[in-house]
């Protein structure tokens, strides 16, 4: 049949992928084979694709095409995560836009457009994986903020609630100013800044004696409530009982003593502000110290910022710097380097914060999924995260849960009475209210008595649930789904979010099906440019994907990708990449048209060349599959792609489709070319995972295939037993045909003219591969001798010469003439190696790896001298 000249990807990826679709061939339903089961890590409802998704996710779908091809029943659960914050925040831009003030509108309302805007632009990033084509199963689609996934969240938290996990705390939190909301310890990011270290004087009370403070923050000087000093610090042993006065407020607070202090760090003595600092809220909760909190929920002065009131703290820390000069309190000031907490999600700079918030008391739940790892019941691949892990689980602090949003699960509590201990926690309303008027003793109180909660739940409390909930596991814990795809087999994601998702994920998985979720968990590196920058849109070094879709189809783009992306290492990503990519989807593409192009013939018998040929690539391919399935077993995925493309563009493409080729206008014999169609089909099946498009597209192309079922649910390649030997006598073979064409090259031996080879066999080598010589080197006669053959041109492999008996194409005198000079040139430099390294002086002040060198320009000089004097010898 004819084929297309040209590979247009964007034509046959659009075929294919609707083609699948359409056959259902990425659907799974429970059945008696054993399960393959990966669960995307739901990327934000928010997002449009970047360069991590598409590692990411070609890392997955590599893996479920291949657990499909190997006979799994493999299921991919795609999905959205409502991404709490960031979704908001979107929310509330269009409605500024629209002129709509989020504060004016009810809790109903604000959904409404929430809802509205997801609708919208939800699936967006889902539509762009499938231009990538990833096979998920999109029947499975699932939303964390579908019904029964809401439902399932809301039902753990009363159960956690109910075992004592769960509970109400006065805290000091990260507040996030921007977002307006809580955040937990994982969700800030800390960045070294260079700022300013300030000197300030406290005058003493009822003295004209002064203490110096150092702060970073002389903002919150504002909320000072004490000064504290180290007891046993004889500097200040004068200060004891006595009260300092805060600068510009001129508030009296008292001079405490407490070991805490560092004598050593700073001024000795250290300002406290409970209500902006953790370790002072300690210390503040230790002496019963005042809390004074000055500032709003947008970090803006409170009415205790007095005259800044309404300012913004930076804004207002600069003017504040500038009065304490004026009023001669500042001291001095002193560059300082800080770690700054910032807000994972909108870089805002963080503040402690204290408030009401909902926790989840993590030290006993987070045992089991530490030890799961440790025990390798759970696999971090590579293993250099398991310290990671197990640092963070060790040290793990409650999560507060709680955040400050609309949009996300509402917290099922309900509150009755005045206070805050008046509340009930329930899955309903109508439970809460059996409840409260259990608690209350109340029975007139009505549902119009309840208050829910206004809090959301932090988006990361429903995605910890994520393997069990999209298989409904959580409302219907036995049934028949997730009994029969959980666990699931393999994670992956990234790096950063280890703690975020993967223990909590693990840490669910025990708790609510005392079992792991997932045996394997594969952390990609991050995707960097060649200045080893993560690529990012702000520095403007990451290239559209879909538009690198467009430029190289995305079998070239999945191939870029994977070509140097080791486990837990980061990408350097290049553009070139995806022209490698590009070129060897075209290479498979044109090893196709070649195949494509041969006649048949039932009549003519098959040549011994072809018969080595087909047994060799035989062996090659099943040594080749084994390294391949090999890596895959150790999650090297690059290093089983590269296994992969050298088997097909080398040894396949350069060396086994010459070695079959039929003569010009000559048919290929029916033995042959039905064991290149088998070939050529085992290849599509060890590059489907990779090139899942044009493997397809050959596939179904190829001749005389008689309806054979699509290439995604044909069957991975069975191991069987191979021939070493051939193997290693190929390469000695493939170095001879090497060597022939290289005389020909320098000579000018035109390849249509047939040569003569005479081989010295000191290596006492088989023939096994002669005809494969004789086609490949357009030999006319392959003998062999036992002596060195006069008047001929030779080459050398291993121990064994080969001799190619000069014809009137070659001009002897000329040639030995030419190889007299090279000789000369030779021994002079080699005089001149030597001459260096008889100098005592060299050789014992240079570098060890210096003289070394020349040693091994003076073995090679002296190597290159016997095979010219042999090449003469020859010739005479």
């Amino acid at each position: 049949m004819s084929v297309a000249s040209n590979y247009v990807a964007r034509e046959v990826e659009t075929k294919w992928y609707d083609y699948w679709m359409k056959n259902n061939y990425f659907h799974s339903e429970v059945d008696e084979r054993e399960p393959y089961t990966i669960v995307i890590p739901p990327p934000n409802v928010t997002g449009v694709l970047h360069m991590g998704h598409m590692l990411n996710n070609t890392i997955q779908d590599v893996l479920i095409r291949r657990a499909r091809l190997q006979g799994y029943n493999a299921c991919w659960v795609p999905g959205t995560d409502h991404a709490s914050i960031a979704t908001e925040a979107k929310v509330v831009a269009k409605l500024k836009a629209e002129g709509i003030d989020k504060n004016t509108l009810s809790r109903e309302e604000f959904l409404e457009h929430a809802w509205e805007w997801t609708h919208k632009h939800g699936g967006i990033i889902l539509e762009q994986l499938k231009k990538l084509g990833a096979s998920c199963d999109w029947d499975r689609t699932k939303f964390t903020m579908d019904d029964d996934m809401s439902a399932s969240v809301i039902k753990v938290f009363v159960d956690l609630y109910r075992k004592g996990h769960i509970y109400r705390g006065y805290r000091m939190v990260n507040w996030d100013p921007q977002a307006k909301t809580t955040l937990s310890d994982e969700e800030v990011v800390y960045q070294e800044q260079q700022g300013q270290l300030y000197y300030l004087q406290y005058k003493i009370e009822g003295t004209n004696d002064t203490l110096t403070i150092a702060t970073t923050r002389p903002e919150t000087i504002l909320g000072d409530t004490a000064v504290c000093i180290n007891p046993n610090d004889e500097r200040f042993s004068h200060l004891k009982g006595k009260k300092a006065i805060v600068p510009l407020c001129e508030r009296v607070i008292p001079i405490i003593e407490d070991e805490y202090v560092d004598i050593e760090f700073g001024t000795g003595c250290l300002k406290v502000t409970p209500a902006h600092d953790e370790n002072d809220k300690v210390l503040g909760d230790k002496h019963n110290l005042e809390v004074i909190d000055i500032f709003h929920d947008d970090a803006t002065l409170n009415s205790f910022g007095m005259h800044y009131e309404g300012m913004d703290r930076f804004e207002a820390r600069k003017k504040i710097v500038e009065e304490l000069k004026e009023k001669g309190i500042l001291v001095k000031t002193e560059t300082h380097l800080n770690k700054v907490g910032t807000s994972e999600r909108t870089g805002a700079v963080i503040e402690p914060k204290l408030s009401d918030q909902w926790f989840l008391k993590m030290k006993e739940l987070a045992r089991p999924a530490l030890d799961a790892v440790l025990e390798k019941e759970v696999n971090l691949v590579p293993e250099k995260f398991v310290n990671t892990y197990r640092h963070w689980m060790e040290n793990v602090r409650d999560w507060n849960i709680s955040r400050q949003l609309v949009w996300g699960q509402q917290i099922p509590a309900y509150y009755y009475g005045e206070g805050y201990e008046d509340f009930v926690v329930a899955e309903s309303p109508e439970e809460a209210l059996t409840l409260a008027r259990e608690k209350s003793g109340n029975n007139e109180l009505t549902a119009s008595n309840l208050k829910q909660d206004k809090d959301a739940l932090d988006t990361w409390f429903s995605s910890w649930l994520w393997p069990i909930s999209v298989f409904n596991g959580i409302l219907e814990p036995d049934n028949k789904e997730i009994n029969y795809y959980y666990p699931t087999n393999d994670l992956v994601t990234a790096p950063e979010i280890l703690f975020f998702w993967v223990a909590r994920m693990i840490i669910a998985g025990y708790e609510y099906r005392d079992k792991k979720p997932f045996n394997n968990v594969y952390l990609t590196g991050i995707v960097r440019d060649k200045q080893r920058r993560k690529m990012s849109k702000s520095l403007g070094n990451s290239p559209d994907p879909l538009g690198l879709i467009d430029a190289y189809g995305a079998d070239g783009v999945r191939v870029g990708m994977l070509l140097s992306s080791p486990a837990g290492n980061d990408l350097m990503f290049e553009e070139d990449l995806c022209k490698q990519g590009a070129a060897f989807v075209n290479k498979i593409w044109n090893s196709f048209k070649l195949v494509n192009s041969w006649e048949v013939s039932d009549k003519a018998e098959q040549p011994e060349a072809a018969k080595i040929a087909v047994e060799w690539y035989r062996a090659k391919f099943q040594k080749s599959l084994h390294e391949i399935e090999d890596n895959y077993k150790k999650y090297r995925i690059s290093d089983a792609l590269m296994a992969t493309y050298k088997l097909v563009w080398d040894d396949y493409c350069s060396w086994f489709l010459e070695m079959v080729k039929p003569a010009y206008g000559q048919p290929m014999d029916k033995a042959t070319f039905d064991a290149v169609t088998e070939i050529l089909e085992n290849n599509l099946k060890v590059l489907h995972p990779f090139v899942p498009f044009v493997s397809e597209e050959i596939w179904q192309s190829m001749k005389q295939r008689n309806e054979k079922e699509a290439l995604i649910i044909s069957s991975w390649p069975k191991n069987e037993e191979f021939d070493a030997s051939l193997i290693d006598e190929f390469v000695v073979a493939s170095e001879v045909v090497s060597g022939i064409r290289t005389i020909r090259k320098e000579k000018n031996i035109s390849y249509k003219d047939q040569i003569e080879l005479q081989v010295l066999n000191n290596e006492k080598l088989g023939s096994t591969f002669d005809p494969i010589i004789e086609k490949m080197g357009n030999i006319s006669s392959l003998g062999y001798t036992q002596e060195q053959v006069k008047g001929a041109l030779s080459f050398r492999v291993k121990s064994n010469e080969y001799f190619i008996p000069v014809t009137g194409a070659v001009d002897v005198e000329a040639e030995k003439a030419k190889l007299e000079e090279e000789l000369n040139y030779t021994r002079g430099f080699l005089k001149s190696v030597e001459k260096k390294l008889s100098n005592e002086k060299f050789v014992s002040g240079a570098p060890a790896k210096v003289v070394d060198m020349e040693k091994q320009k003076k073995a090679d000089a002296e190597a290159k001298i016997e095979a010219i004097l042999a090449s003469i010898k020859a010739l005479s």
